[in-house]
């Protein structure tokens, strides 16, 4: 699991109740830094050739101060939050609102927030709210996400 905490470059934490249990209230965080490289690996995967993700000079010009982390690798933070702590989770469904942009090489916290669960065929669905935060606490990314819970005792990655 080392190995994979290092290549994917991200930090995890975890507060919880003392109980073990997920409950509202509860949230999951993980802290990532996008590189240039995982811009050009997303294009590749995605086929979103925007040059605002991978030229400087073309993000410059449209007025930011580097290439723009794509939105959508930036949201990719909240499935892997809850899989990490909930092995066999189904991420059901999710809500974004994309607040500011994100820089190659910016510390970027994700954090899910249980807001509801509710037990359903011997499974937990769960709805978190969710928010990305950049390294001085502003909003970046925020929405809703539901997912089927196997269990509600989280695992640490």
């Amino acid at each position: 699991m080392a190995t994979i905490k290092r290549m994917f470059n991200y930090i995890p934490t975890l507060k919880y109740s003392t109980d073990s249990l997920l409950k509202s209230g509860d949230r999951l965080k993980q802290t990532r830094i996008f590189s240039s490289q995982d811009l050009v690996e997303f294009s590749k995967l995605s086929f979103d050739a925007n040059p605002l993700h991978l030229d400087p000079e073309f993000a410059r010009n449209a007025g930011f101060k580097d290439i723009v982390v794509p939105g959508m690798l930036v949201a990719s933070l909240f499935p892997r939050i809850i899989a990490s702590h909930f092995p066999g989770a189904v991420y059901a469904s999710q809500t974004l609102h994309f607040r500011m942009p994100v820089y190659v090489e910016e510390e970027i916290i994700g954090e899910v927030e249980a807001t509801s669960i509710r037990e359903s065929k011997k499974k937990y669905i769960a709805k978190f709210t969710t928010r990305c935060f950049n390294n001085t606490g502003v909003v970046v990314l925020d929405g809703e996400a539901m997912a089927v819970l196997p269990t509600l005792c989280p695992t640490q990655p």
